[in-house]
């Protein structure tokens, strides 16, 4: 009979597992009425069009994880994880009061603006914190960052339920307020907990080494990157002029903003790469971070449609009513949340059982079938869309399924890819390339807020290639990354 899972892991996770619960539960329970807000019409929301609604929706989702990378600089260079979890919550709380106001427009961007700086500063520094409770790496430290998964997911159920039904039934704002006091008891279980358990993680930044050597190649570093900044603007402002990019509208300002993320991305891997002083195994394993990177963003840019296109579907095309009463459309967002709480330790237990068999898939293997079930579960939306076009409402089975899929790839790709960025970052960098893992989330959510805007009522005869099209894109990047499985996994330098 195996240990109990407390034998085998630090209450610390545990503290960090309640703390992220609470946090989720604010993220996730204000996303699920975001967009629904964003166009509502009727109950006193903005009243958008579907397109403006998922550009805005797309933004905010974006900028929560694009924050994330000066948030763990802000980490390893002032404040140290555990003050960045600390002052983020507080800023995050603070931000869903906001929202709680009902004001003008200018007070509820106000608001988004506020809870996207706090969770940056939050979130890629309560999971940097998870990988340093397990500096032997391996199995045990995939396994935590399952169990640590749920917590996410417990947080996003409750928040999903609690949220989504005091916004969609009584009062827009409400909702947003419930929110805040999600993020309170958050901030209480890590203030409480941390000082006893988690004493020497994340206390203060980073130790930096200095001597002669390093003094200059932080100058030379320093150079090159106000450089690279130089050439980034640059970039950039060519891309205005020449009316890439068009800040004069929600949809063009996300469009936009999916070029920077972009930009902003491959800037920094360039400079890790050219001036981060990295030894020829460190720059492999920075190499596979970016493969990993590009297969996230496009997993995320699937997935990421449970708040957007998924949620238009579930509210204008599926049958929701039991007898007299209807089912909130927002609730359709829980399957993924409850599945993870049921298939989360099943699959840490699975890791660790094909470990010891020495049979546990490489990372790369496990991205590969996370999109190619990703793609599975837009070929079922695309058998939903087919049906919808005759103009029936289609059965919850299409969306239960297409969650199951979607759950299970994401249990192969968001916590061991956390795990494996935790293991490959070189130490110095670790912060700030976790919050590249989540720039990934970012570019992904973006993604999927504009793929919503492409929903056109008038012209539902074109839902079902847009499902094919991410169908194709999933399973063809999944097989050609298993293809190339190898060399990947021999870039990671003997990381398991």
């Amino acid at each position: 009979m195996s240990a109990p899972i407390s034998q085998k892991h630090p209450k610390g996770l545990y503290v960090l597992f309640f703390a992220e619960m609470w946090e989720r539960f604010s993220y996730y329970g204000m996303r699920a009425i975001l967009l629904l807000f964003l166009i509502d019409n009727v109950r006193g929301g903005m009243g958008l069009n579907a397109a403006e609604g998922a550009a805005i929706y797309g933004l905010y989702t974006a900028s929560v994880y694009l924050l994330t990378l000066p948030g763990g600089w802000m980490a390893d260079n002032v404040l140290g994880q555990k003050k960045a979890i600390w002052y983020g919550g507080i800023i995050i709380m603070l931000g869903h009061i906001i929202l709680a106001v009902p004001g003008g427009t200018g007070i509820f961007f106000l608001g988004l603006v506020t809870v996207a700086l706090g969770t940056g500063l939050l979130k890629p520094n309560i999971s940097s914190i998870v990988g340093e409770l397990y500096p032997e790496g391996g199995a045990r430290r995939d396994a935590a960052f399952s169990i640590f998964y749920m917590g996410i997911n417990l947080g996003s159920v409750l928040g999903i339920t609690i949220v989504g039904y005091l916004g969609q039934k009584i009062n827009w704002h409400i909702g947003f307020g419930a929110a805040a006091i999600g993020m309170l008891l958050g901030l209480v279980v890590f203030k409480l907990g941390s000082a006893k358990y988690l004493r020497g993680f994340g206390d203060v930044p980073p130790a930096k080494i200095s001597t002669p050597e390093s003094a200059q190649q932080t100058k030379s570093n320093t150079t090159l990157g106000y450089g690279l900044i130089v050439l980034l603007i640059g970039f950039l402002s060519v891309l205005q002029w020449t009316g890439t990019i068009d800040m004069t509208t929600a949809t063009g300002l996300a469009q936009g903003a999916g070029v920077i993320i972009v930009s902003v991305s491959s800037f920094y891997f360039l400079f890790i790469l050219v001036a981060g002083g990295l030894t020829p195994v460190e720059k492999k394993r920075v190499f596979v971070l970016i493969v990993f990177f590009l297969a996230a963003a496009l997993f995320w840019s699937g997935f990421e449609q449970a708040g957007s296109s998924l949620q238009i579907f579930a509210e204008r095309h599926t049958q929701r009513s039991i007898g007299t009463w209807e089912m909130p459309s927002s609730w359709f967002q829980n399957f993924n949340g409850s599945f993870i709480l049921i298939f989360a330790p099943v699959m840490a237990s699975l890791w660790i059982f094909l470990s010891s068999k020495g049979l546990n898939p490489s990372t790369p293997v496990k991205f590969a079938l996370a999109l190619i079930l990703l793609g599975i579960g837009f070929f079922v939306m695309e058998m939903a869309a087919k049906e919808a076009v005759t103009g029936s409402l289609v059965s919850p089975l299409f969306l239960t399924f297409t969650y199951l899929f979607h759950t299970i790839g994401e249990l192969c790709l968001s916590p061991v890819g956390l795990s494996s960025y935790t293991k490959l970052a070189p130490k110095r960098y670790v912060s700030q390339l976790m919050g590249i893992w989540f720039v990934a989330a970012s570019l992904g959510n973006l993604i999927a807020g504009l793929f919503a805007g492409n929903f056109d009522e008038n012209n539902v005869q074109q839902m079902p290639a847009l499902f094919n099209q991410v169908t194709l894109f999933s399973i063809g990047f999944g097989l050609l990354l298993l293809v190339f499985w190898k060399p990947v996994k021999n870039w990671m330098g003997g990381i398991q």
